[in-house]
């Protein structure tokens, strides 16, 4: 850990492929699209993806968007090609 930053160092980085190892989408795989090391957390593509409900605008109709969440990185392990 790096004290004076606060930050813990992740074995997983942006590109890595990974595997979901725990929590609801445990089995899934997918490439890490952006870290969080402060929060030690991860997004994955295509893992916890949330719906997002957007109000319309006067020129737009609303809509539902799903997004990806961030997970903790203690639940993906790096996938070795």
């Amino acid at each position: 850990m790096v004290a004076y930053l606060n930050i813990s160092l992740m074995h997983v980085k942006k590109g890595d492929k990974v595997t979901v190892i725990a929590g609801k989408d445990k089995g899934k795989s997918g490439v890490i699209v952006r870290a969080f090391p402060r929060e030690n957390r991860v997004v994955v593509e295509g893992v916890a993806i949330a719906k997002r409900h957007l109000k319309g605008k006067s020129d737009e109709v609303g809509r539902i968007v799903e997004r990806p969440r961030p997970i903790d990185a203690s639940n993906v392990k790096r996938v070795t090609t």
